[in-house]
């Protein structure tokens, strides 16, 4: 594994986690207990991690059916992701209210909502050159920090962080698409 590979997915696992931090700012902002903060951040990296799993799964099919054209789709589907949560995020500005992620049902949805990203994030991990484990690994530990630094300092930083964090990440996916992509077309960096 080379030091660009690892870079590629600091980015990636970067950019999940500020998806989560912005979620979680908002969460502090209303208070939450340890033991609910400790409950969100589980859930929030176990969905990362499953969904990054199942994005992965779909990847290798469709690298053995499309071979070498499957990074590139992958790297599409990154760009794609970026762009949805841009858009959702200037589409929700404005609006309040939200889940309540203290109860059962409400905290799957919020960890399987925020983690849909992690699916197309999956499918593009493959193609980075970093072995599997140590990305699932990196990954779970960018969300488990991003949810503990984002429930403590909701308070402090308020919703300007919230609304804000969601589109600093989906703009970073949109261009860590782009770069990915002409990486491999010039054959720089793997």
């Amino acid at each position: 594994m080379s030091l660009g590979a690892f870079l590629k997915l600091l980015v990636i696992a970067v950019s999940l986690g500020l998806d989560v931090f912005a979620v979680c700012v908002g969460v502090g902002m209303r208070g939450a207990s340890r033991s609910m903060k400790v409950r969100i951040g589980l859930a929030f990296s176990a969905a990362e991690v499953t969904m990054t799993v199942i994005g992965s799964g779909i990847g290798r099919v469709a690298g053995h059916l499309l071979g070498d054209t499957a990074g590139y789709l992958g790297f599409a589907a990154l760009i794609g992701v970026g762009i949805y949560m841009v858009v959702e995020t200037l589409r929700q500005e404005g609006e309040s209210g939200g889940l309540d992620l203290s109860t059962g049902a409400g905290l799957v949805f919020g960890a399987l909502s925020i983690s849909l990203d992690s699916l197309g994030i999956g499918f593009t991990i493959l193609y980075i050159g970093v072995p599997f484990a140590i990305s699932l690994a990196t990954i779970a530990v960018v969300s488990a920090a991003s949810t503990t630094l984002g429930l403590m300092l909701g308070r402090l930083l308020g919703r300007w962080a919230e609304e804000t964090a969601a589109l600093w990440a989906g703009i970073i996916l949109i261009a860590t698409g782009a770069a990915f992509a002409i990486l491999k077309v010039t054959g720089i960096g793997g």
